[in-house]
């Protein structure tokens, strides 16, 4: 496949400006292409932005089986915490239905997105020790996944870049992808290289876990097995569970939901230092 080089990426970065308003600004950028698929990213910043300061990150990706899904799914949640001063990057990546592609290259676009928001830094104002990846269901095992999976990266890639993220924000995460888990039909036994729950090792970010107790893809179960994993090797694990919900409770639809998980957020990552100590501001 051709890929333009990353270091002509940025010239391309500007798309366009779609909104202004008093509490964000978006714009949408280019971060990979590939053959003559653009790959995009859907950028919130602050009101007050201020190009001479750095500002913590948050990095969303979408459900949807790695079959499908919208970047819109997540714009409310973009919406919100550029409003607490973050900028909020709103990731496009390869799916089924739209391009034909299997689960490994919407991991490979996912890491390509954090790597490119990296290597960007300058151009983005974006404090690198301060990266939150975030997701739903398919979209939440990306997350994880750039986090605890070494392989499936692009050949095109820096891998001097880690794809790393500092913070994970996983909305009924696939995170359990072996016999028995989701998507193990599609991924076989790259399961052990692919899997967050089989790759959790020390150093792994700090987590917070939202999950219904009625999801009839994701047993609470492995939630609670993955927390204590994460418990072994000494990494933060916070499991918020909801009575009767079930898969997807945390979007914008479901509207209670959705307050009480960006409020769950908002102070896990006031926690972490990511956030300043103030009021929350509205929820809308």
């Amino acid at each position: 496949m051709k890929t333009i080089p990353r270091k002509h990426l940025f010239l391309l970065l500007l798309i366009s400006v779609l909104a202004v308003s008093s509490v964000y600004s978006q714009e949408r950028i280019v971060y990979k292409q590939i053959d003559s698929t653009s790959l995009f990213m859907d950028v919130y910043r602050p009101a007050n932005f201020d190009a001479s300061k750095k500002y913590p990150a948050m990095v969303f990706f979408f459900g949807g089986g790695w079959n499908g899904g919208s970047v819109k799914q997540f714009e409310p949640h973009a919406k919100y915490f550029a409003k607490r001063g973050m900028i909020c990057f709103l990731v496009d990546y390869r799916v089924a239905s739209r391009q034909h592609t299997t689960p490994f290259e919407s991991l490979k676009d996912a890491k390509s997105a954090i790597r490119f928001i990296k290597e960007q830094r300058g151009n983005l104002q974006v404090d690198t020790s301060m990266i939150v990846a975030a997701g739903g269901s398919a979209g939440g095992h990306l997350a994880a996944a750039t986090a605890l999976i070494n392989d499936y990266n692009e050949d095109t890639d820096n891998l001097k870049t880690s794809a790393v993220p500092n913070a994970l924000v996983l909305f009924n995460p696939v995170i359990d992808n072996g016999p028995g888990g989701y998507g193990f039909e599609r991924i076989r036994n790259q399961y052990k290289n692919f899997s967050p729950l089989h790759n959790i090792q020390k150093g792994t970010p700090p987590t917070i876990i939202f999950l219904g107790s009625k999801d009839h893809l994701i047993p609470v179960e492995t939630m609670q097995y993955y927390k204590t994993v994460m418990t072994k090797v000494n990494s933060r694990c916070d499991l918020h569970l909801y009575d009767e919900q079930g898969h997807g409770f945390f979007n914008y639809a479901k509207f209670e939901f959705y307050k009480k998980t960006i409020h769950e957020t908002d102070a896990f990552l006031k926690s972490l230092g990511f956030l300043r100590q103030k009021p929350l501001v509205e929820i809308e």
